[in-house]
């Protein structure tokens, strides 16, 4: 049994608030009498995308299970590449491959610099493509990235998601390995599909989504700041089947 911890949207800005929040989850985790497979993290890790919300990522995202990182829409490719990564700053898109014991996590750029909406661009599926031929016959592959490619039913959200899922959709019905897709971005915990697979998106850590049918104090209040943290716990069985847990955390 494969058990891959799942969270996203931790908006580091140097202060306490979401340095304390993202430290729970942590310690969470660490506290876990079982060895997790990953922890993943899916985007958003900096809230301005500076070096220093970096460092402070570095210093908080340590674990005694492989820590996986991806950016998202506040992230900036440069910086998250130089501190996080330990590489040389680049505007290139920041795709990576895990490969553990028994099951493939390819992690996908779905930031599109300067904007809020999610691509994955050319460059980012052929890299996805060329991974998912690489991985034997029977490997599940879980695909990571920051944007829902699929309406979540919150206009906010929705029109902020990644666009151009067709192209995925279509790499996705060539690639009978791919086990599903996991996401952030919403800053809440949803379930649906996409081209025929799980599409399992992760709480936020730093807030939590407003659904429309919600109490709001006004139009523009779309987050819960007083909900505390969440994550989503995914299980991959032998015969490729993920189910998925989610957990909120005390701070």
């Amino acid at each position: 049994m494969i058990v891959i911890a799942h969270l996203s949207d931790i908006h580091l800005d140097g202060g306490r608030r979401a340095e304390e929040r993202t430290r729970a989850v942590l310690a969470y985790l660490e506290g876990l009498p079982y060895e997790l497979a990953a922890v993943l993290v899916t985007g958003d890790i900096a809230d301005h995308g500076l070096p220093a919300e970096y460092e402070q990522a570095r210093r908080l995202l340590v674990s005694r299970h492989p820590v996986l990182v991806l950016p998202g829409n506040h992230d900036h490719r440069a910086a998250f590449r130089g501190v996080l990564l330990g590489q040389a700053g680049s505007a290139e898109p920041v795709n990576r491959v895990h490969r553990g014991d028994g099951f493939v996590i390819a992690l996908c750029d779905s930031s599109v610099p300067g904007k809020d909406h999610g691509l994955l661009d050319d460059r980012t599926l052929a890299w996805l493509e060329g991974e998912l031929v690489g991985t034997p016959d029977g490997v599940p592959v879980l695909v990571a990235f920051h944007h829902p490619p699929a309406l979540l039913h919150e206009p906010f959200i929705d029109g902020i998601r990644q666009f151009g899922e067709d192209r995925l959709a279509e790499l996705a019905r060539r690639r009978p390995g791919i086990a599903g897709f996991l996401c952030g971005h919403a800053h809440t915990p949803a379930a649906t599909t996409f081209a025929g697979r799980p599409l399992l998106v992760a709480p936020g850590v730093t807030s939590t989504l407003r659904l429309p049918w919600e109490r709001r104090a006004h139009p523009e209040d779309f987050v819960h700041l007083d909900l505390p943290p969440a994550l989503a716990f995914h299980v991959l069985s032998g015969d490729g089947r993920l189910t998925t847990h989610f957990r909120t955390v005390p701070v």
